[in-house]
């Protein structure tokens, strides 16, 4: 059987401030065909643009996922998505911890990839100083003492952006990407949402082969009939091709992003096939995490537009790690926060954590009387960081010492009762009125007390930082004497 070249699918990846989204938007208004870019009016997980290389005008596939924390959980379940990728990097800012995290998705993945210094177009772009701190990192650039191609580029002009495209399909011809039209379509699950005229669609990313109507496809525990496929602007089309991303509506299920799918020739082997298994998720480790013995419980709801939403937080959620507390997600689901919702959190006591969704309205108000929070992101580690502070606000707190300082007692003035004035010498540290001390005598513990007045030089003072002599008055049921070290402390939670 034949198999023929295919357009590349590629990943845009990179610091959340660097200019991917704008680079894209740049590609899609420019580089898609005439009159049809305005016909996106919706969140696409992918698209296509065309591009004239050597005189033939080619198709690349681009992937508009949430970055590379989605790429990466795609990768978790084994979906090999894209072929190229472009590492994004502002030349007026260049490497940033995410752009790290987005190189090392890169590498984890193999796939080759070129490099687009952005924002080429603002005062501070220094291109040199850019590239220094990408090859600081360890990304060796072509003529500069390795082979990572690279391109200047500016989404505000353009400047750059047609280079860049044939950088992308250079790269991709290397890596002879090629496919057989004659097998039934195979490939991955991009995303998947729910809709409540058309019930739950699927994007999917055709690998190899050719999908066809007449159909079943299945992708996990999930399947439907091809009824229809639409293209990425929503247009119905006569079979989907190789790296082609197809929507099909009417599953039975919503399949999880990066769910592997697959073409059967009626229901009866989709059946077959479903009873096989399927492979878990980062949720379900999230939750047998969350069974650790000693551990407090944080119950949280995810909320999201699309599944692919939902598998990129739960990956990222999977790195917040408490000693004393562990997340539990009790439950996660694509659309709005309903009233159900809440009620399950009120349950719970679980925290819904909506992403890219807003709350119905009787939902708003049933939060609202039943004290359930509700807490709404559209950046993705904005929901990290507060899921975080979330977490460590719920782990025990633990109460140790913390040492402040030591000194030697020179002499005792006179004791009443509990209270003994004493002359001393700060040997380190520091000390305050209202400090905790211990009381030690060659190695044994005499007991414990608090100062309750400091002097130095005759005068009153509220805290001593010199070491030198000092005066103090410690109140203690001990009995302390010249030569006794006093230890300074104070009880912090943590």
């Amino acid at each position: 059987m034949a198999r023929t070249p295919r357009p590349p699918i590629v990943a845009v990846m990179g610091h959340i401030d660097h200019g991917k989204s704008s680079l894209l938007d740049y590609i899609r208004k420019s580089n898609v065909t005439a009159g049809e870019a305005g016909g996106i009016t919706q969140h696409v997980s992918a698209y296509e643009a065309e591009h004239a290389h050597e005189g033939v005008l080619r198709t690349i596939t681009f992937l508009d996922t949430p970055g590379h924390e989605a790429f990466r959980a795609l990768r978790a379940r084994g979906a090999q998505v894209a072929d190229v990728a472009i590492l994004v990097v502002a030349a007026d800012e260049a490497v940033k911890p995410q752009t790290k995290e987005a190189h090392e998705a890169i590498e984890e993945a193999g796939i080759p990839y070129v490099i687009a210094f952005t924002k080429m177009d603002k005062n501070g772009a220094d291109i040199e100083r850019a590239k220094a701190s990408v090859i600081e990192n360890g990304i060796y650039l072509e003529g500069l003492g390795g082979s990572i191609p690279y391109v200047p580029v500016s989404s505000k002009t353009g400047e750059g952006i047609p280079g860049l495209l044939d950088l992308v399909l250079l790269t991709a011809d290397l890596a002879e990407l090629t496919a057989d039209a004659t097998l039934p379509a195979t490939g991955f699950v991009l995303e998947s949402s729910q809709d409540p005229k058309r019930g739950v669609s699927a994007t999917l990313i055709i690998k190899d082969g050719t999908l066809t109507t007449g159909s079943v496809a299945v992708a996990g525990q999930a399947s439907t009939p091809v009824r229809f496929i639409e293209n990425f602007l929503g247009k119905r089309i006569p079979e989907g091709k190789a790296s082609q991303p197809v929507s099909i509506s009417g599953w039975n299920g919503l399949p999880a992003a990066g769910t592997p799918f697959s073409i059967v020739a009626n229901k009866k082997e989709a059946e077959k096939i479903m009873a096989s298994g399927v492979q878990p998720t980062n949720a379900s480790r999230i939750r047998e995490d969350a069974t650790a013995e000693g551990k407090e419980l944080l119950p949280i709801i995810i909320k999201a537009d699309v599944t692919g939403s939902i598998e990129a937080i739960i990956h990222e959620l999977s790195k917040a790690t408490h000693d004393r507390a562990a997340l539990q997600i009790v439950h996660e689901g694509v659309g709005s926060v309903s009233e159900g919702d809440v009620k399950t959190a009120q349950a719970g006591g679980a925290t819904i954590i909506a992403f890219h969704v807003g709350t119905d309205q009787s939902a708003r108000e049933l939060a609202e009387r039943a004290g359930v929070q509700i807490e709404t992101f559209d950046i993705i580690y904005d929901l990290e960081k507060k899921v975080g502070e979330l977490l460590l606000a719920r782990a025990p707190k633990v109460r140790v010492e913390e040492i402040l300082g030591e000194a030697k007692i020179l002499k005792v003035f006179n004791a009443t009762g509990s209270k003994q004035v004493i002359g001393a010498r700060l040997d380190s540290g520091a000390v305050a009125v209202g400090n905790l001390v211990k009381i030690n005598r060659r190695g044994l513990d005499l007991g414990s007390g608090k100062i309750t007045n400091l002097q130095q030089a005759r005068a009153d003072v509220k805290e001593i930082r010199t070491e030198g002599e000092f005066g103090g008055q410690i109140e203690t049921k001990a009995e302390v004497a010249g030569g006794d070290t006093i230890t300074f402390f104070r009880i912090v939670e943590s």
